[in-house]
């Protein structure tokens, strides 16, 4: 006798992580995608903005009605804008959906940080208390058989991978840490705006944000919670002209001198059967391309000998680890599935 499906409502499905949530959904052997949602498309059938989505069950856009889309779902992912989610979540909660949020209105416990660094005002305390922060291989624990789930920043994701298990252990000094991170312009969103236009991208690489990107205190957050104190990091974004990736190029000073061979073997050792996260032989360092499509973070490391200060390379595909595939981990871990279902693609190279 077959199981029924978990069936899925995914809230701001016309925007890339969306779309990235019902390609990956549709290979999911235990979950349909029952009703896709957008408030400003409802009606249209979701092929009119993206033909290549020609043969989902759920064809045509429904509203955000929290009652209709309970009738219809089980799970919904809110891949919604800053300050959308924060009113959406608690209706969709109520009535009786398990949720997924995809934006960054429930990641930082302290809510006077989300109103510093995100330019809102915050949601309730109650409500962020209530949702449980899914960094899938560190804390994948806290997710199991939770009903509200935080999905973790893209960068987030990269840096706090390459550096979680290094601040555990003691190896590197937190107040030394450096993050150097890159993106493609997928990062940005559907929308139209001048920083994504392809005059201002092609053939140009620039920084933004610097000291000001909203992921830096969620990236201390979690460091923080490795070192058993606050951690302060610089975390300096760069836009570059690719679709897809994150490289973080992250520099720390060691506590005591160890070789990169000892950093490949203790986080060798940290992620064991942890699918996702792949740790490259000493001497070998990824690149963007070697997780496209997949959801995948690599990780590589090299120590400098003359300054004593490791770096640590990590990649991941922004749109699939830093964010759909990441809630769909979570959604496994919530279930009591194996975290792989329906993510266990080899990347596209070239």
């Amino acid at each position: 006798m077959n199981t029924p499906k978990l069936r899925a409502a995914i809230v701001g499905s016309t925007g890339y992580g969306g779309v990235e949530l019902i390609r990956l959904l549709a290979s999911h052997p235990y979950v349909d995608v029952t009703s896709v949602i957008s408030s400003s498309s409802a009606g249209s059938p979701i092929a009119e903005g993206f033909p290549h989505l020609t043969e989902i069950r759920a064809d045509k856009l429904d509203d955000v009605d929290p009652a209709l889309v309970s009738e219809k779902a089980d799970v919904v992912f809110l891949a919604t804008p800053h300050g959308v989610s924060m009113k959406l979540a608690p209706q969709y909660l109520e009535a009786g959906l398990k949720v997924i949020d995809l934006s960054g209105d429930f990641r930082l416990k302290n809510i006077e940080e989300y109103r510093q660094w995100y330019k809102h005002e915050p949601a309730s305390q109650a409500d962020v208390d209530r949702a449980v922060y899914g960094m899938c291989e560190i804390f994948g624990d806290e997710v199991e058989g939770q009903s509200f789930i935080s999905n973790p920043g893209c960068f987030v994701t990269s840096a706090v991978l390459a550096l979680y298990p290094a601040v555990k252990a003691g190896w590197i000094d937190p107040d030394s840490i450096i993050i150097d991170a890159k993106t493609g312009v997928s990062g940005a969103g559907r929308g139209l705006n001048l920083s994504s236009h392809f005059s201002e991208i092609n053939e140009n690489f620039k920084a933004y944000k610097i000291n000001k990107h909203q992921h830096t205190p969620e990236i201390e957050q979690s460091l923080a919670r490795a070192a058993g104190r606050p951690v302060a990091v610089t975390f300096t974004t760069h836009l570059v002209p690719m679709t897809r990736g994150i490289m973080s190029t992250i520099y720390a000073s060691q506590q005591e001198r160890r070789s990169a061979a000892d950093f490949v073997e203790l986080y060798r050792q940290f992620y064991e059967g942890r699918k996702f996260v792949r740790i490259r032989p000493n001497g070998q360092w990824p690149a963007t391309k070697e997780v496209w499509g997949s959801n995948y973070c690599d990780i590589g490391f090299n120590v400098d000998e003359r300054t004593g200060r490791v770096t640590v390379i990590s990649v991941i595909d922004n749109l699939v680890k830093g964010a759909a595939g990441q809630a769909i981990q979570n959604l496994n871990l919530v279930m009591g599935w194996d975290e792989t279902l329906g993510l266990q693609f080899t990347p596209v190279y070239p």
